[in-house]
């Protein structure tokens, strides 16, 4: 091949001579042509003269002839017996002329900024026309369109006339947009699909999914809880708890470069080698093989097999041993704390316990929280620690204990809020509950309860003893809201008074000119005379007003029934405070308070039961319509 000048610098300014050549590969002749006459190969282009496409099945290590197919025939081959046959092969071979792009600067298709790519796996090839781009019609536009498709995907390795039948459609649609439109701007980036092979079907490798250390509820925004370890993983009924994904071999493909596309073997290594007992349920199929749990609890594995239990044996529960355990209230686990030493801590400083039930033969240590529908502790509390169980029993409590029915040996000022409260000893302390019965009470006990409080044996002094009716939150906030509903029940009844009184007089006044104005429009509707319109627009006007009257004594009505109710409901939310009482079945001695709170009106009434007093039960007395006092009562 000739080159136009003999210096470097000479030939860097000449063009490159046009030069025919046959390839399987024209990217890699345009990057020789390009290097032999020293210019980039983005500058030269090239005119696809004629495409050759050949088929054949290799036979082992046999040769065989490569037989040549029409083009046309490439995409009516046989997915199952060739194109996805591992022996089957295609090739394609190109007569192409390469020359430099500055003798092409004429080209029609030089405004549209295009460009080949396809996915990992060249099954897919798509078409980009960048923004900005243009193109104006001429009559050759759907041939010069589609062969620079075509010139693209041979420059990018694609083979042509395979896997692209919605190439045609796509050149036909844009062709008919741009001859009715005479010019057509790509104002945004636009992606075609030129050509779609088989894509193959990744083998599948197998794992085994320990889904049940997965099961916990993460909050993204709380902080990390170093203590909380997992020394459980709770569990509950119909939990996926292991799976085991089987392996599966991928199937083959072929690409949009003819080539077949083998899969991997698939890789087996996590094949299940433990066992289960009768408390986790097994389901296999052709994928994956499912344990789930058949029952409440926490998974344990010892001796190679999974099984479910609910009871848990600890020695302790702290930071360096368990960490905290959250499996829930309704997990079905119950654990045994068996430190029972009364210098130590059965739960840890900081540690945080919810399960179903719990036993604790020892301490509560500071700020630990133990939540359960049933607990005992048999050791004592920690004025900073908090526990909440329906069923609570406590030895010695002095931190705060919530619940339904709790029990306490000896209350050592620590807080109980329950809804019946048994005290044996009382040392100091607020209980809040709505029964609430102390065997034996020093000084200093809050005690307040709606129903009523009694005590057994009175030691001290300077207790307070308190009825409220409404001691719950729930029955406070529902008080609040209440008592908004009747204000506005009551601000609305006042508005419809007013209105109501104000269409009273104007249809009072306005029916003897009403009457006299109906007895005309009969008379003139009689006599076939027409009516005047002043006349009819009085008439509707006053039927108007009487029709509101109407509503408004209906709603007046309706709102007193509103307001009936609810008074009535304000009633019964201190009718039960009548029926409490404060029993103290001992001798009164030195200083204590016995207080009732009333709702409506709200005040709050204070007796003083004398030193050495025999008066073993009080009341709350309505003595006048306004006026109440706490009593003496004899049950």
């Amino acid at each position: 091949m000739a080159l136009f000048g003999s210096s470097k610098k000479t030939k860097k300014l000449l063009q490159v001579r046009p030069t025919v050549v046959r390839t399987q590969n024209v990217a890699k002749e345009i990057f020789k042509l390009a290097k032999l006459y020293e210019v980039k190969p983005e500058t030269l282009d090239f005119n696809l003269l004629e495409v050759q496409s050949y088929v054949r099945v290799k036979e082992g290590d046999t040769e065989i002839e490569w037989e040549e197919i029409p083009n046309e025939a490439l995409n009516e081959l046989d997915p199952d017996t060739q194109l996805l046959n591992p022996n089957f092969q295609i090739k394609q071979l190109y007569e192409v002329e390469i020359y430099s792009k500055v003798m092409d600067a004429s080209n029609p298709c030089s405004t549209m900024k295009t460009a080949v790519g396809a996915n990992a796996t060249k099954c897919k090839v798509y078409l980009s026309i960048s923004a900005g781009s243009s193109i104006n019609y001429f009559s050759q536009f759907e041939h010069e369109f589609s062969t620079m498709i075509s010139k693209k995907k041979i420059r990018a390795g694609i083979l042509v006339y395979l896997f692209d039948t919605m190439v045609e459609r796509f050149v036909k649609m844009l062709t008919a947009k741009v001859r009715v439109d005479e010019k057509v701007d790509f104002v945004q980036s636009e992606t075609h699909l030129i050509a779609e092979g088989l894509e193959p079907t990744a083998t599948r490798d197998d794992a085994l999914i320990l889904h049940y250390e997965n099961n916990q509820e993460i909050d993204e925004n709380a902080k990390i809880d170093y203590a909380a370890r997992g020394f459980i993983q709770s569990v509950k009924q119909d939990d996926l708890l292991i799976e085991y994904i089987k392996a599966k071999p991928g199937k083959p493909g072929r690409n949009c470069r003819g080539e077949y596309m083998k899969p991997a073997e698939p890789v087996v290594k996590f094949e299940p080698t433990f066992k289960t007992d009768d408390t986790i349920q097994i389901k296999e199929d052709d994928d994956s093989i499912k344990y789930i749990a058949k029952e409440n609890g926490y998974i344990a594995f010892n001796d190679n097999t999974y099984t479910i239990k609910t009871d848990v044996d600890v020695g302790e529960i702290s930071f360096k041993t368990t960490g905290s355990i959250a499996s829930g209230v309704d997990s079905d686990v119950n654990i045994s704390v068996r430190e029972s030493d009364a210098v130590k801590d059965a739960i840890g400083t900081g540690m945080s316990v919810e399960v179903s039930e719990i036993e604790i033969d020892g301490n509560v240590g500071s700020n630990a929280k133990v939540i359960a529908k049933k607990a005992s502790v048999g050791g004592q509390t920690h004025k900073s620690s908090m526990i909440r169980a329906d069923e609570l029993s406590i030895n010695v409590h002095k931190g705060k204990a919530y619940g339904k029915h709790i029990r306490v040996e000896r209350l050592e000022h620590g807080e109980i809020d329950g809804d019946i409260v048994e005290v044996t000893q009382a040392l100091g302390g607020h209980i809040r509950a709505k029964e609430i019965t102390i065997s034996s009470c020093a000084s200093h006990v809050k005690a307040t309860a709606s129903r009523f409080i009694e005590i057994k044996r009175m030691m001290g002094s300077e207790n307070v003893f308190t009825i409220d009716p409404l001691l719950k939150k729930d029955d406070l906030a529902g008080m609040s809201k209440h008592k908004e509903a009747v204000k506005k029940i009551e601000d609305k009844l006042k508005n419809t008074k007013m209105e109501l009184k104000k269409y009273t007089v104007l249809i009072k006044e306005g029916t003897p000119a009403f009457l006299e104005i109906k007895k005309r429009l009969w008379y003139y509707k009689k006599n076939g005379v027409k009516m005047p319109q002043s006349f009819v627009q009085k008439y509707k006007k006053f039927q108007t007003m009487q029709a509101k009257y109407k509503e408004l004594k209906t709603s007046y009505e309706m709102l007193q029934d509103q307001l009936h109710l609810l008074t009535t409901r304000t009633a019964s939310f201190q009718d039960n405070i009548f029926d409490a009482r404060v029993i103290n079945h001992d001798t009164w001695k030195g200083y204590n308070e016995i207080r009732f709170k009333l709702v409506d009106p709200p005040m709050e009434l204070v007796y003083k039961p004398m030193e050495g007093s025999q008066e073993h039960i009080f009341a709350l007395k309505q003595i006048s319509e306004d006026e109440y006092a706490i009593r003496p009562v004899s049950e």
